[in-house]
């Protein structure tokens, strides 16, 4: 946590034109919670992406996407016109890891590795710590996929809500909503993109939609390495579950929200190689832009419009000149 937290400060000292840091919330244990504001400077608020990684401790991989992420967009802005252009019409805010207390709890030693949840104390008469931050937003709060035992790695906590991580992202997007286009939480493992809702009996307005950008990003996931994603809601492709962020985020009104389970299918489940790393970031990168870029052309046409245009000039000259040739 040390590392990725002097990471933060270096890109922010690096890319002071791009790049800001906020402090949005403390965890449990009294940690800050840090998210990175990229994207150029405006006079009026933009409309934004959200991205989370490391809500659960053990699942090493997301945090590591999350920083792969910010230095592929900050690497490429300058000469990428695609990425240019988001960096003007959107800002992207984004938390490397969430749960820091658990986090770091997880890197104590091997008997802690696999720590999944937050660290606060159990309530009453509970000696067990911690409460599964994904199951703690009210979203069909304690429905369905939770435990009211906690001493389980999926209990919901006393009430919704009652956990600061959760608290804290829960107000970011409160008084963010009307700017937030995208949601978009990043775990491990499964190969899976997940749309809402985690209730088997409630469907997103925009169901047909998630499915086709998801699609389309597992899509865009295969063609990277190979490795095939499974695109659906959590009951029909892993389990039902309440209490999310990603069903949090859709229900407040911000359309495109997905969870991304990362690699691999459980061979190494959360104790992913280190040579695994780099291609897992590479691939879930393209899926992640493969989503942003839908989100984008989407409320900016008029880009999309200019580039197809511009694409339709140069083909036009093209086919002109190739005439006159003969």
């Amino acid at each position: 946590m040390d590392e990725i937290s002097a990471w933060m400060n270096q890109m922010e000292r690096e890319n002071p034109d791009v790049v800001s840091s906020m402090i949005y919330g403390q965890t449990y244990e009294n940690r800050n919670i840090t998210l990175l504001k990229i994207g150029f400077n405006s006079t009026t608020p933009k409309k934004a992406i959200w991205m989370d990684c490391g809500i659960h401790a053990r699942e090493w991989i997301a945090p590591a996407f999350c920083q792969h992420f910010v230095k592929e967009i900050l690497g490429s802005y300058k000469t990428d016109s695609k990425v240019n252009k988001m960096f003007k019409n959107l800002d992207f805010y984004i938390t490397p890891v969430l749960n820091m207390d658990g986090y770091i709890y997880s890197w104590r030693d091997n008997t802690t590795r696999l720590w999944r949840k937050s660290r606060s104390p159990g309530t009453g008469n509970c000696t067990c710590f911690g409460t599964d931050l994904n199951r703690n937003f009210y979203a069909n709060w304690g429905m369905v996929g939770i435990s009211r035992n906690c001493c389980s790695e999926i209990y919901n906590g006393p009430t919704a809500l009652s956990e600061p991580e959760a608290k804290a992202v829960t107000d970011f997007l409160g008084a963010h909503q009307n700017q937030l286009l995208c949601y978009l939480t990043i775990h491990s493992y499964g190969q899976l993109i997940l749309v809402p809702y985690g209730h088997p009996n409630i469907s997103a307005p925009n169901y047909d939609e998630l499915m086709e950008v998801g699609l389309a990003a597992a899509k865009a996931i295969v063609a990277v390495h190979g490795k095939s994603y499974k695109v659906g809601t959590s009951p029909d492709v892993l389990y039902a579950n309440s209490g999310s962020s990603r069903d949090f985020a859709r229900l407040i009104g911000i359309p495109y929200s997905f969870t991304f389970e990362l690699r691999d299918e459980g061979n190494y489940g959360f104790i992913l190689p280190e040579d695994q790393i780099q291609p897992t970031c590479e691939e879930a990168y393209q899926g992640a832009m493969s989503i942003i870029n839908y989100v984008h052309d989407k409320n900016f046409k008029s880009a999309a419009i200019t580039v197809t245009a511009t694409l339709w000039t140069t083909l036009t000259a093209l086919w002109i000149s190739s005439a006159n040739v003969f």
